[in-house]
């Protein structure tokens, strides 16, 4: 009985709600539609109201998205061009500074009255306190033990050992047991230039206590060790002190960078020969 009287309740209510809905579509409201119409018609405008802003928010959070990866491109194109262009520029200064290296080593062979030949530096050694670079000419370039090795700055080395064909060792004036007859250009005063691991790395042994030697005097080969021409600049005096025997403490500072060495002469007069001449 009591679901009997639900449902005749219910269906009241339906009836009712639907004769409400039939009623509005047929009153007109004060704006002139009828009043479901102008409901509906408001509904359907919010809701395409709504549509149309979220579509116009997604489209520009597009539009900015697309235009945010085209800049990240650009950006990651301009790193590329710029990290091509450091490459190239460091190419061509080392073009330029290898060029110039080359024109100083065409204008001592041209000063040098001695036959010479250049040489590529290809190896170096690491050993402290023994210092020496390979050359990329040997035997089958007529290079033997003793030649002087010069450079444009002055003086390197000697070539060491016996060269193999197309390859020589070259002991830097710099090493441990390297020396050179050496004198002090401006007064004449002579002695030994021996290397070893102090700072600076040359020292002028055996010059007397009463001869005349002062700071940034040039000192050059002397000739009477039967390798090294003479005349040719090996540094310049750092230090000049007198001793406690008979010779005074000399420092000398090579004029020659070691560590940037690439292209050297070879003085291709035997040892003895060479020592006599200089340059002219």
């Amino acid at each position: 009985m009591l679901d009997i009287r639900r449902r005749t309740g219910y269906l009241f209510l339906a009836i009712m709600i639907g004769h409400v809905i039939l009623i509005s579509a047929q009153v007109p409201s004060k704006s002139g539609p009828k009043v479901l119409e102008a409901v509906v018609l408001g509904a359907f405008a919010e809701v395409e109201r709504v549509t149309a802003a979220v579509t116009r928010a997604t489209s520009t959070l597009w539009g900015r998205y697309v235009d945010l990866r085209h800049v990240r491109e650009e950006n990651e194109a301009l790193r590329q061009q710029m990290a091509d262009l450091q490459v190239r520029l460091q190419e061509e200064r080392a073009l330029s500074q290898r060029a110039a290296g080359l024109q100083e080593l065409l204008g001592l062979k041209a000063q040098v009255d001695l036959p010479t030949l250049a040489a590529q530096v290809i190896a170096g050694s690491a050993t402290p306190g023994f210092q020496t670079i390979t050359i990329d000419r040997g035997s089958a370039d007529g290079v033997v033990s003793d030649m002087a090795v010069i450079g444009p700055k002055g003086v390197i080395g000697r070539v060491i050992g016996q060269p193999v064909a197309h390859a020589a060792q070259v002991q830097l004036i710099t090493g441990r047991d390297a020396a050179a007859g050496a004198m002090i250009e401006r007064s004449r005063a002579s002695g030994m230039v021996v290397g070893g691991a102090s700072d600076p790395p040359l020292a002028l042994e055996y010059v007397s206590n009463l001869a005349d030697a002062r700071e940034g005097d040039l000192v050059v080969t002397s000739g009477i060790d039967g390798i090294y021409p003479k005349g040719f600049p090996i540094g310049l005096v750092e230090s000049a002190a007198r001793g406690p025997n008979l010779y005074q403490i000399v420092k000398v500072r090579p004029l020659v960078d070691f560590s940037s060495l690439e292209t050297v002469l070879v003085v291709m007069t035997p040892p003895s020969t060479a020592a006599s001449r200089g340059p002219s």
